[in-house]
């Protein structure tokens, strides 16, 4: 076996071991010429995906949404995608002094796994215990969903392969309608890695926010949580060294790390063996609930999408992880244009290692907006991580989700999970105007897609409602995808009232990472052994 061999082999072996996505195949030896000097682009052949455990509120209603998009090049044939319960569920207790399954706490299903109460048991305690699926998917284009209404659901954890694999997603959306994390709790399950930042979490009395650590292999993995305040690290003599046992899910309490209660913090989740699954559940005594999702990587530019246009209270949390500090302005994109908010006339000064925020107020004004991150005048280029904090609503009927900061979608990107009424689209265009295709898929009971366009206008935002299936039953999957023009970076709100309540949430659509680049070579790899 050659130099160019051995190369190709492992850049797509540790790609794949860092992040679950990149199993991949040669390309075929006929085209292997005319791409000499241009790496090919090839569907990815095995994708990973960890939804942590939902809620421990017996009022807690859960649905889960999976989907793969229809027509990826080169994907193939065949492929299972399925979602199954981790090895240790937050509180096992779907069994009653018996042993025998708890009938009023059986799970509600619909899609390709209803009606089959094989893939509605839990796996067994031990690593070694194979859990049989509660959610699989059969055919790219279609999205399927399953319910579990009872407050012992356990951490997913689920494999997709073949056709299925390229920009498979699944959404976890739980409705809480009272106690402290009520709330609508919507977070797209994520593929393992090593290495998360959360700007926005807190270890404040008001809040207990829980960093929830899966792990997808059949080895235990080994995991640092450090926490920053806004004068730096936040002492902490419990957040080293955490073991999360193979195939299972870990919530570890941000408050009992530190002593130190901090309002705004950063969360940085690193991996010393092996790779988990982390996001931030945030539940705040008087705004309710819902998950923060991991920034994107660190940058000099961010861009946060998606401010509703009836947000009452905007607040940016924002670390710089590097040996630099960072000098920012701070503009809002909205439909009309970028204007520089009241609240940041001054730059925001972010010291090295320290949490900074800053309390944007009512800043849209009636307008959906976005929030466009970057270098000052004559500063340097600092790399940061970001998140927003919003608030809808007034005294007693508020309700809090979270932003992260997102990259542009730069081939596909999807949200499951949207219904009839109660999605909303944001499409932000921080440069020149840019152009995207937008795909609402079939139901998950029934309809047909319907596509549209979107152009939008370089320093805008532009809130839409999205493109709704033909003959809709139940809920559908939005895809999106560039057509032409500067970058677009995009999120899916989705709001329903309770009780008086302005619930919502907010999922930034990252793309997907279905592709992937294989390096070029004159060899014909179809032939090795």
């Amino acid at each position: 076996m050659n130099r160019t061999t051995l190369s190709l082999i492992a850049a797509a072996t540790a790609l794949a071991a860092v992040t679950g996505f990149a199993a991949v195949s040669a390309p075929d030896s006929a085209d292997t010429a005319a791409t000499a000097k241009t790496p090919a682009r090839l569907p990815v052949e095995r994708s990973s995906l960890l939804c942590p455990a939902p809620s421990t509120s017996e009022l807690a209603e859960t649905v889960y949404t999976s989907f793969t998009p229809a027509g990826a090049d080169g994907a193939g044939t065949g492929g299972t995608a399925e979602l199954a319960p981790s090895a240790a569920p937050l509180d096992d207790a779907t069994a009653d002094d018996d042993g025998k399954k708890d009938e009023e706490k059986d799970e509600e299903q619909t899609g390709d796994t209803a009606g089959d109460d094989s893939a509605k048991e839990p796996a067994a305690d031990g690593a070694d215990a194979k859990a049989k699926p509660f959610l699989a998917l059969k055919e790219p284009g279609k999205p399927v969903s399953g319910t579990k209404n009872t407050s012992d659901a356990p951490a997913l954890v689920g494999t997709a392969t073949g056709r299925l694999a390229p920009g498979w997603t699944t959404q976890q959306t739980t409705t809480v309608t009272g106690g402290e994390g009520r709330g609508l709790l919507g977070v797209s399950c994520t593929p393992p890695d090593t290495d998360f930042w959360f700007p926005g979490a807190s270890t404040d009395k008001a809040r207990q926010d829980y960093v929830h650590l899966t792990n997808p292999d059949d080895t235990a993995a080994v995991a640092d949580v450090a926490l920053y305040g806004k004068g730096g690290t936040l002492k902490s003599d419990a957040g080293e060294g955490i073991p999360v046992p193979a195939r299972s899910s870990v919530p570890v309490l941000l408050s009992t790390l530190t002593a130190e209660a901090e309002p705004n913090v950063t969360v940085h989740v690193s991996t010393r063996t092996g790779r988990v699954g982390a996001v931030v559940n945030a539940a705040d005594e008087n705004l309710g609930g819902d998950w923060l999702a991991a920034s994107a990587d660190a940058a000099p530019r961010a861009v946060l999408p998606g401010i509703p246009a009836d947000a009452t209270s905007v607040r940016l949390v924002v670390f710089a992880p590097g040996e630099d500090d960072a000098e920012l302005k701070v503009r809002l994109a909205g439909k009309s244009g970028t204007i520089v908010p009241a609240a940041a006339a001054e730059t925001l000064n972010v010291k090295s290692g320290m949490t900074a925020s800053l309390d944007l107020g009512d800043v849209t004004k009636g307008e959906a907006g976005s929030v466009l991150l970057g270098p000052a005048e004559d500063a340097g280029e600092t790399p940061v991580v970001a998140a927003l904090r919003v608030v809808r609503g007034k005294g007693t009927d508020q309700e809090v989700a979270f932003i992260p900061a997102t990259g542009a979608v730069t081939e596909r990107a999807t949200a499951a999970d949207n219904r009839a009424k109660g999605s909303t689209l944001s499409l932000t265009a921080p440069d020149g105007t840019g152009k995207v295709k937008v795909t609402a898929s079939a139901g998950t009971e029934g309809g047909e897609q319907v596509v549209e366009t979107y152009t939008v206008k370089g320093g805008t935002t532009q809130a839409v409602t999205p493109p709704v299936p033909q003959d809709l039953k139940g809920s559908y999957a939005l895809t999106v995808e560039p057509e032409s023009g500067g970058p677009v970076h995009a999120a899916r709100t989705l709001a329903l009232t309770r009780d008086g309540v302005p619930m919502f949430t907010v999922q930034t659509l990252p793309d997907d990472r279905g592709m992937v680049s294989v390096p070029a070579t004159k060899e014909d790899l179809s032939v090795l052994k």
